[in-house]
């Protein structure tokens, strides 16, 4: 993960930056916020801003906005800035980590951040036959489509993909379609020139300038507005891009993989994804199949998140019990290997004794039997849906990227369902990182 820290953090910074390294990120670091805007402006793929509470972070993320730069900012500072702690959360930061830092809040930041690792887990037939023809096809230039449903590891692939490709030593880019506003989209992608709009103070490199060389992940690119399609289509054909107000077009070199929940197919029979765009990333298509279909990496996905969760939160490595493992092998886990990374993270934190038991995996349902096998007869569809969706956001422990993998919807559908639910005065579960 990057990790760009901005200011003094009143002398932590480096203790700051050696437990972000040690959780796996590798930082950058800015005296102030105009540094810190250099350094995004230039094309520096950062996943997570940690900003000294003390600066003006409600103007730094302002100036992101404005500027269309889409990045996660939290705020850190001493234990006693709680006013201006608070200041910097309604300031649009997401979350607050007090000083001197602590390695477990750093590390359960930073995972929520980025919820995976890059390692790709496995121990059934069926994946391993999907990773057989990946790193087949890894050596190529072609377009790459990853199909399947949300969660089931789709960006992994993608990126086993461009490590065994002969651009494994360059960059690897990653842009999530579906997290980020059409609004910012373009410019995200493509980049702009000083002046090219309001708040636009200085030239921005875009994604594929900066995976020029090596491998661009459209991820969700299913959830791309129709216009910015056509624009990408020309990109990936001519090999070259125009920067939002930009006066002459520039090469690039770079290769595309992109993934998508849906059906590509229905979507261009609906006139919601190009269909010459469509055929363009469909050179060579890999179906990754739900967790339910290849329940040999069931558990040893489960034991992998075991230990993952078990050293970042400094707890003992315990193994699964023998009722935990039936109850996850006979669970449908709709949420694929998102719900079950998050079920496993949740077990390892409840679980008590020297084993995970079946009490400490909570499955749905288990939680409750009693509603989950009413007919729903005498409710509306529109209540069982508002019930389903807090329901799930309950399990995902207010996980706002898990539980939309899980009920299969994009984020900012999510979203708009909770703000909806949320001014008809329904409970809403505190929003956590994603």
């Amino acid at each position: 993960m990057e990790i760009l820290i901005v200011g003094t953090l009143n002398g932590q910074i480096g203790a700051a930056s050696k437990i972000a390294i040690a959780q796996g990120g590798q930082v950058s670091l800015a005296d102030n916020e105009d540094k810190a805007l250099d350094i995004l402006r230039a094309g520096k793929t950062v996943e997570l801003v940690m900003i000294d509470v003390k600066l003006d972070i409600a103007r730094f993320i302002s100036a992101l906005e404005s500027e269309r730069i889409n990045v996660l900012v939290v705020a850190c500072g001493v234990a006693n800035d709680t006013s201006l702690a608070v200041k910097a959360i309604k300031a649009g930061a997401k979350e607050y980590i007090p000083l001197p830092p602590d390695p477990e809040l750093i590390g359960a930041v930073l995972a929520a951040a980025t919820r995976d690792n890059h390692a790709l887990i496995y121990g059934d037939k069926k994946t391993e036959a999907i990773l057989k023809v990946a790193k087949q096809v890894a050596p190529s230039e072609a377009s790459v489509l990853l199909t399947g449903s949300s969660g089931t590891g789709k960006e992994i692939f993608s990126r086993f993909i461009h490590d065994n490709s002969k651009r494994a030593n360059k960059r690897f880019v990653a842009v999530n379609c579906a997290a980020i506003p059409e609004t910012l989209l373009e410019s995200e992608l493509f980049g702009y020139e000083k002046g090219a709009f309001t708040g636009a103070v200085a030239r921005r490199i875009g994604k594929f300038e900066e995976a020029s060389d090596g491998t661009l992940l459209l991820d969700e690119i299913s959830e791309m507005d129709i216009g910015i399609q056509a624009k990408l289509l020309r990109a990936i054909q001519e090999k070259e891009i125009d920067r939002i107000g930009g006066k002459a077009p520039i090469k690039v070199n770079t290769r595309i993989i992109a993934t998508s929940n849906r059906n590509l197919m229905a979507a261009v029979e609906n006139g919601t994804f190009r269909q010459d765009l469509y055929y363009r990333l469909n050179v060579i298509n890999i179906n990754i199949p739900d967790l339910k279909d290849r329940t040999g990496d069931i558990i040893v996905l489960a034991k992998h998140f075991i230990k993952k969760y078990s050293e970042l939160n400094e707890l003992p490595m315990k193994d699964l019990s023998a009722d935990a493992e039936k109850a996850i092998l006979s669970y449908d886990w709709p949420g694929n290997v998102r719900e079950l990374e998050n079920t496993m993270h949740r077990a390892v934190l409840l679980s008590v004794g020297e084993e995970i038991t079946v009490d400490a995996v909570m499955l749905p349902q288990e939680e409750n039997k009693e509603e989950n096998n009413s007919s729903g007869v005498g409710q509306t569809v529109a209540g069982m849906e508002r019930k389903l969706i807090i329901d799930t956001l309950k399990h995902t422990l207010g996980n706002r990227t898990s539980a939309a993998n899980i009920l299969g919807i994009s984020i900012r559908t999510l979203r708009n369902k909770l703000k909806q639910y949320q001014d008809e005065g329904f409970d809403i579960p505190p929003a956590t990182l994603g």
